[in-house]
């Protein structure tokens, strides 16, 4: 088998896992918030936007190691505004998001001001080991403030029915789901991403191009077959909480672990375009989340119509 068709092949079979651990993650979510007596939401912001997090991490260390910082940076804000114009527009179109029961107005206030500090720091220059500490110490706030969320929520309902109610879903079961989800989706995405870059590398493509493209939208995959899956299962707690908990934590945690690791400077292509494109993206979810405006199919096609003319000026 040639380079080109093992590549192919890699992509395939990447794409077919994605499928598979999103909806295992999903199902493992919501069965742990339902056994904890926790909002879903709580767990989508946490776990499940941790686990499909992982392959930007993965991907933003090892180009900061070699030496290849538009990867890195790319990859980010490339992620970013694919997960909220792609993962969500895709189910949008798919089956439609209702946003009446999801609850995240202060968590969509701090990927806004996450979004506003990376932005900030990016046009002060490169990111060093100061701003990773920075960066990571917001997130950790970020994760105390959702640990505090999840007590209260445990707490307000102990004390209206006097127990957790009990569910079907077995400790073991929700475990192992989880923890299939978590491994599954950081696996299938660095088979994809690694047979597409393969592919894009071999046509001559600039390595920043790639980190917006086919590697932001390989690492995005993970948020997309998980938001997707959500939809379908009617979680909207679950498929929105997941995009902002990912934006958070490739903003601040991703970034932030690169950072400590190398200093990564940021190019001008970012500062003249791509980072305000990122905060557009991440301000037109505003009358979803705080009017409570439904993503129906309508709004799905204009997402997806809005990505994909991005995608075409960066080849411009």
């Amino acid at each position: 088998m040639n380079g080109t068709a093992l590549d192919f092949l890699y992509v395939t079979c990447g794409f077919v896992i994605l499928l598979i651990a999103g909806d295992v993650l999903v199902r493992g979510a919501v069965g742990l918030s339902l056994k904890l007596g926790i909002p879903a939401l709580i767990v989508s912001l946490t776990i499940v936007a941790f686990g499909t997090s992982a392959p930007e991490l993965l991907i933003s260390i090892k180009a900061a190691l070699d030496n290849a910082s538009g990867l890195a940076m790319g990859n980010i804000v490339g992620s970013n505004i694919a997960n909220v114009l792609l993962v969500l527009g895709l189910p949008a179109l798919l089956f439609g998001i209702s946003t009446k029961d999801a609850s995240c107005k202060q968590n969509y206030i701090y990927m806004i001001l996450a979004t506003v500090v990376f932005i900030s720091m990016g046009l002060m220059g490169p990111f060093t080991y100061v701003n990773g500490i920075l960066m990571l110490s917001m997130l950790a706030v970020i994760l105390f403030q959702a640990y505090r969320h999840a007590k209260q929520s445990r707490a307000a309902l102990l004390a209206a029915t006097e127990d957790v109610p009990q569910t079907d879903g077995k400790w073991w079961k929700i475990i192992i789901m989880l923890a299939i989800g978590v491994v599954g989706l950081p696996f299938g995405a660095n088979l994809l991403v690694e047979g597409a870059v393969n592919i894009a590398q071999r046509a001559g493509i600039d390595e920043a191009i790639i980190g917006l493209t086919m590697v932001a939208i390989g690492t995005s995959l993970p948020e997309l077959a998980t938001t997707v899956m959500a939809a379908y299962r009617k979680e909207a707690d679950v498929a929105i909480g997941n995009v902002i908990g990912s934006n958070i934590f490739n903003l601040l945690g991703v970034i932030g672990v690169t950072s400590l690791i190398a200093t990564l400077p940021v190019s001008q292509a970012f500062v003249s375009f791509d980072f305000w494109v990122m905060l557009a993206s991440s301000l037109v979810l505003l009358p979803f989340i705080w009017f409570k405006i439904d993503l129906g199919k309508l709004w799905g096609i204009l997402f997806l119509a809005v990505y994909t003319g991005y995608i075409c000026l960066l080849f411009i």
